[in-house]
């Protein structure tokens, strides 16, 4: 982990009255390393050789805390398990349906202004989340 993501993750913690962990910085550094958007149990697999002694419990309690911190983001595909991405940036995804592999997609400025624009009279957008669904043309 550089030594800005620890500084980040330590500066956020803080501000929520938590302190950082071991746990909390491998796990955290498992999500920057691969940016592949895991799972809660891949994660889990990631952190074990660093951490043996590591239960998927303290696993699961140290990527809550990243969410509530907002270090990384969960996104959730109908009934697949939670998935955690680090990328704190405005952007959709797209979830392969048969590799089951989730990609970030970046936005345009102005497409959110259009997805923004298009909410109803005196409302106002705290977040947006884009889905995209399908499968690669090339896979075989």
């Amino acid at each position: 982990m550089s030594l800005a993501s620890h500084d980040a993750l330590t500066q956020k913690l803080a501000g929520s009255g938590l302190r950082n962990t071991p746990q909390r910085e491998v796990v955290y550094a498992a999500l920057l390393e691969r940016r592949d958007h895991p799972t809660a149990d891949e994660v889990y697999a990631r952190v074990r050789p660093a951490l043996p002694g590591i239960s998927l419990a303290t696993v699961y309690n140290c990527l809550e805390t990243l969410v509530q911190c907002e270090l990384v983001r969960a996104v959730n595909f109908e009934r697949g398990p939670t998935r955690f991405c680090p990328n704190l940036h405005p952007h959709a995804h797209f979830h392969d349906n048969v590799s089951g592999a989730t990609y970030d997609i970046n936005l345009p400025a102005e497409v959110l202004a259009q997805v923004k624009a298009i909410l109803p009279a005196g409302y106002q957008v705290e977040d947006v989340e884009i889905s995209f669904r399908g499968k690669s043309l090339t896979s075989h």
